[in-house]
């Protein structure tokens, strides 16, 4: 896949709200993901298998999704950018609205980096 068709399949899988099904899809196996500094309870993770366990443990958090959307994407050489906004109720916190910024990197038709861009709670 060519960096616009990764691009474009992520942002439609993450409107659908398929985030698991875009990295089992379009990430390698050795992925980075990276959180901002401060960010609590979400760990940056060093491979696929951490990156899903992370997207789990964040959607346990999750108490009930009000809304959000999803940019297109930006290409840039062999990275891209989203804008990412979700509306949630989070167990124990209340309702926050949760603006990032995402920037991934491709490689050989893999996602092999994203790293996320928000101010932590």
């Amino acid at each position: 896949m060519t960096i616009q068709e990764i691009a474009a399949r992520l942002v439609e899988l993450c409107r659908q709200g398929q985030y698991e099904t875009a990295q089992r899809e379009l990430y390698a196996d050795n992925a980075i993901s990276i959180e901002p500094e401060g960010a609590q309870g979400l760990p940056s993770a060093n491979n696929l298998a951490g990156i899903i366990e992370k997207g789990a443990a964040f959607r346990a958090m999750i108490e009930e999704v009000h809304g959000g959307s999803v940019s297109d994407a930006v290409i840039a050489g062999d990275h891209f950018s989203i804008s990412l906004i979700i509306d949630v109720t989070l167990k124990g916190m209340g309702r926050v609205n949760m603006p990032e910024i995402a920037v991934y990197k491709v490689k050989d038709g893999k996602i092999v980096l994203e790293h996320f861009f928000y101010s932590p709670m």
